[in-house]
């Protein structure tokens, strides 16, 4: 993990990185023990891990849901084309690796406006002529949509596999993150897949207060964002969707490789994830 002997990133800081304040993508980078990101990256799972040690497994039982999920789409449904909202850093794992290994025709776009993402991402993708990096604003669905990258390599008349993965409890506009997905399913045809994960406060004794404590973090930590909503929140992202069994679920529990044989952290009952298909 970095800060604890891993090679700094920090010591050459290209001109369009702003380092007084951290970054969704670098911080989800440092949960994920990466090294593309900073000291004040590293804070923001410092300060987490003072109230829920074992925090960086949000970020896995994320990683983990969207691959499963990824699959699962790719195997089952023929869809070849995926609109991945907020793509974040490059890892080992990449939606178009694990599509293209079962789809080698499939066409991958994905969108972020993060200067770092966007700098490794356009190098990652060099020699990938099916897929494609955006800069766009993903809580922006016309901006998305409509854009013409996306427009050139996906076409909107056919089943699309749109994917917000680890982003919507970042958001903090004004319009409803309800609203803003109600906009992207508008936007998509019948026999579309939706798969989304999301900081969750299951609303219990037992775990409801550690929601919201690393919520508190989040909010008061360099980052400035992370809410832990609750489900009827979260079902109002899924707007008309028929869920996938099982439903709207922890994420460790979406389709899992194999049975739980480790006792769950009790991080992991914070963080829920779902695919829907547009009927």
């Amino acid at each position: 993990m970095p800060g604890s002997g891993a090679p700094s990133f920090d010591e050459a800081v290209p001109s369009y990185v702003d380092i007084t304040k951290a970054s969704v993508a670098r911080v989800y980078d440092a949960f994920l023990g990466g090294k593309d990101n900073y000291k004040i990256d590293r804070e923001v799972l410092r300060r987490l891990q003072q109230v829920a040690p074992e925090a960086a497994q949000l970020g896995w039982d994320n990683r983990a849901f969207l691959i499963r999920a990824t699959r699962f789409i790719a195997s089952q449904t023929g869809i070849t084309q995926y609109l991945d909202c907020g793509s974040g850093l490059p890892t080992a794992e990449n939606t178009h690796q694990v599509v293209q290994r079962l789809q080698p025709d499939a066409r991958v776009v994905y969108v972020d406006n993060d200067a770092v993402v966007l700098a490794h991402g356009r190098a990652l993708l060099q020699e990938n002529d099916r897929t494609q990096l955006v800069d766009a604003d993903i809580f922006k669905p016309h901006e998305v949509v409509n854009n013409e990258v996306v427009r050139k390599y996906l076409d909107f008349s056919q089943p699309i596999a749109l994917y917000q993965c680890g982003t919507l409890h970042h958001y903090c506009g004004e319009r409803s993150p309800g609203d803003i997905m109600q906009e992207y399913v508008d936007a998509l045809p019948p026999g579309s897949y939706i798969a989304i994960s999301h900081f969750f406060d299951p609303e219990t004794a037992e775990y409801s207060p550690l929601a919201r404590k690393m919520e508190e973090v989040f909010l008061h930590s360099p980052m400035g964002s992370g809410w832990f909503r609750v489900r009827s929140e979260i079902e109002s992202m899924l707007p008309g969707l028929e869920l996938v069994e099982p439903g709207l679920t922890r994420c460790a529990d979406w389709w899992p490789d194999g049975p739980l044989l480790k006792p769950m952290m009790s991080v992991q009952h914070c963080i829920v994830g779902a695919v829907g298909r547009k009927r």
